[in-house]
């Protein structure tokens, strides 16, 4: 899960634990991303509001491509390797079945962990470089990520009340 804490710089430390929380970890503000998504059912995940809103599912896969984009700015690396085409908002896959949305879910986990391995090797004089592709620093493109899983979870939680009960 990263590198071991003893190395790691209060700093870092700092936004490891802001996108743990975001993501996963017990937090104050009620459900994280994790959270909010335990216990759907692939029909839950793939229901829309109306014509061109977005679901649960599509949701997902938007966050975990966002962590990976904040992973390969930080790292400095080239986009192509994310596991679907496309960039940001992806259509829903078509595969209502439960194995399918487990196998999203499973790529917006490891999302996560990449994300957190690429955050706990920087060092504490990267937190101000601005990365290749970002207009702000590596600390706020980083802060940014866990609010935006809090966002998206939010988000989440308002159509699993309007959607269907299963």
């Amino acid at each position: 899960m990263g590198t071991p804490a003893a190395r790691i710089v209060p700093e870092i430390a700092e936004l490891l634990r802001l996108l743990d929380e975001g993501s996963e970890k017990r937090a104050w503000h009620g459900p994280n991303l994790r959270g909010a998504i335990r216990g759907l059912s692939a029909r839950q995940a793939a229901w829309r509001p109306g014509p061109g809103r977005h679901s649960i599912w599509e949701i997902v896969i938007h966050c975990a491509y966002w962590k990976y984009a904040v992973r390969r700015r930080l790292l400095g690396e080239k986009r192509g390797s994310f596991p679907r085409k496309g960039s940001n908002w992806f259509a829903h896959p078509g595969l209502e079945n439960d194995a399918a949305w487990r196998q999203d879910v499973a790529l917006l986990t490891d999302m996560h962990q990449r994300l957190r391995v690429a955050v706990g090797g920087l060092t504490a004089p990267e937190l101000d470089r601005i990365p290749r592709g970002s207009r702000v620093s590596t600390r706020s493109i980083t802060a940014g990520a866990a609010m935006h899983d809090v966002y998206h979870a939010g988000q989440i939680q308002l159509l699993k009340r309007l959607g269907p009960r299963v």
